[in-house]
């Protein structure tokens, strides 16, 4: 789980306000990661009411998604574990952290969780125009576009090999019913099938030979989907390959699409579909391989996904009025990292105050060499050496004795301008587990987000994070 995982037991007293959502740019925001409580998702999913259910897989399965809307207004999915599928608790908790850092534009967040008895839920950003499986297998007004089809297959390329990147190359269940529609029409993974260590009895299609999921088991099923990309309806794969090696793919195309695609595009698919499906694992493709593959087939690029899926154009809300931003938030808004860098030089460990009590025992030759090469990163950090900051730094989080959501914050601004907004986001995400309500912490957030090209999700926040600061000022202030 990275960096999370080493304090992850000083976290868990320190959890994020549950369910705190705030105004933003763009209407109704998400709330920060966060920890549900049981009722928090009976109230918003009618306690669980059987017209909430929109998986498709049926209310008889081992685990069920329910649509949700909470108190913000904004709409949830929430996924029902049984206990089966997550006996321990605490491993639970842990691996939902785990992939609530993930952050990326090709899959669906997830918000949060709850672990309440023997209750064991999910909670996502709710996708509004349903699954691949739906848009493919049973459609109603019009089947999907080859070039639709075409960004699909890019888009969850693109999805998993982040997820293999960021160390969680594991996918359960991969499928056309695991790829989703947001509200501009575009494709995003769900994220509930990153939860790596689920007993949740839904069968892969390929594991290795003691039952487990591998990263070559994920691209055999990235294979399959594919095939339902090709086809339009399930196909078993040995039958999809013997028509495939026969080099006889037309047979195997959807009669939806009446024609209306690139047979070169489609052989270069179905031999794709062909490697991943290779009875050795060590002969599949890797994720960077699919991605390179797939990406020169994207020939309709810039037409927007909402018009190649046949939905309406989605109208953002419009903007709620914003109170002035700090010279923090206005730095982050303009992205001025010179002026960031100011702003933590001076604010110096201020904000650390409280999160960490020392016993006189602990104050060991170790502590000393840690705080020590804190001193020489701040002293880099100040000198803009930030290389040496980043490395500085690094020895001291990795101790693991202490925890500083300054040195996150510090180390993540100079990943930002060392050009790594991935590592940037992490540690910032990683100062909002050690100090939930941190303004500073939501602030680097959001610059990393937008160096990341997820604008929408910068924007909101940015506005959080302006929200926590003013909610801090008035504290001090006073009534």
């Amino acid at each position: 789980m990275g960096c999370c995982q080493s304090s992850f037991f000083y976290v868990k007293d320190h959890r994020p306000a549950r369910n705190r959502a705030l105004p933003s740019n763009s209407g109704d925001v998400l709330p920060a990661f966060s920890e549900f409580s049981l009722s928090d998702l009976k109230s918003a999913t009618n306690n669980f009411a059987s017209e909430h259910i929109v998986s498709e897989v049926g209310r008889n399965a081992p685990n069920v998604v329910y649509k949700g809307r909470l108190h913000n207004r904004h709409w949830i999915a929430v996924k029902k574990f049984t206990t089966i599928a997550w006996p321990d608790p605490k491993q639970f908790a842990e691996d939902a952290w785990g992939v609530g850092k993930l952050r990326h534009k090709r899959i669906a967040k997830l918000i949060g969780y709850c672990c309440d008895g023997d209750e064991r839920l999910l909670v996502a950003e709710y996708m509004p125009n349903d699954t691949l499986a739906k848009h493919l297998f049973h459609w109603e007004n019009q089947t999907i576009k080859w070039a639709m089809r075409l960004r699909v297959a890019l888009y969850i390329a693109e999805a998993l090999d982040y997820c293999r990147a960021e160390g969680h190359p594991l996918y359960n269940d991969l499928s056309a019913y695991g790829v989703l529609f947001d509200e501009n029409g575009d494709p995003r993974l769900s994220c509930f099938g990153l939860m790596e260590n689920s007993r949740d009895g839904v069968g892969m299609l390929e594991c290795n030979r003691n039952g487990m999921i591998t990263p070559e088991s994920v691209v055999f099923s990235f294979g399959t989907v594919l095939l339902d990309l090709l086809s339009g309806k399930h196909i078993p794969p040995n039958h999809a390959l013997d028509m495939i090696r026969g080099k006889n793919i037309l047979p195997l195309m959807d009669s939806h699409l009446e024609g209306n695609f690139s047979t070169e595009q489609a052989t270069v698919v179905s031999d794709l579909a062909s490697q991943c499906l290779q009875y050795e694992p060590r002969e599949r493709p890797s994720t960077k391989d699919l991605v390179a593959t797939l990406v020169p087939l994207q020939n309709e690029a810039d037409v927007p996904s909402y018009v190649l899926l046949g939905i309406p154009k989605h109208e953002e809300a419009p903007p709620k009025p914003q109170p002035p931003l700090s010279s923090m938030g206005d730095a982050c808004s303009r992205m001025d990292l010179t002026a960031i860098h100011q702003i933590l030089v001076m604010t110096h460990y201020r904000d650390d105050e409280g999160t960490n009590e020392l016993s006189f025992q602990e104050w060991t030759q170790q502590m000393r060499d840690m705080l020590d090469a804190r001193k020489r990163g701040d002293l880099a950090f100040r000198d803009k050496d930030f290389k040496n900051a980043i490395d500085c730094y690094s020895q001291f989080v990795d101790v693991g004795s202490m925890v500083s959501p300054t040195v996150f914050a510090r180390r993540s601004l100079c990943f930002l301008l060392c050009d790594q907004p991935d590592s940037a986001l992490r540690d910032a995400m990683q100062a909002q587990c050690v100090y939930p309500d941190w303004s500073t912490a939501f602030y680097m957030q959001s610059v990393a987000l937008a160096k990341l090209d997820m604008h929408k999700d910068a924007a909101d926040m940015l506005s959080e994070a302006s929200a926590l600061e003013e909610k801090r000022l008035r504290g001090c202030r006073g009534p």
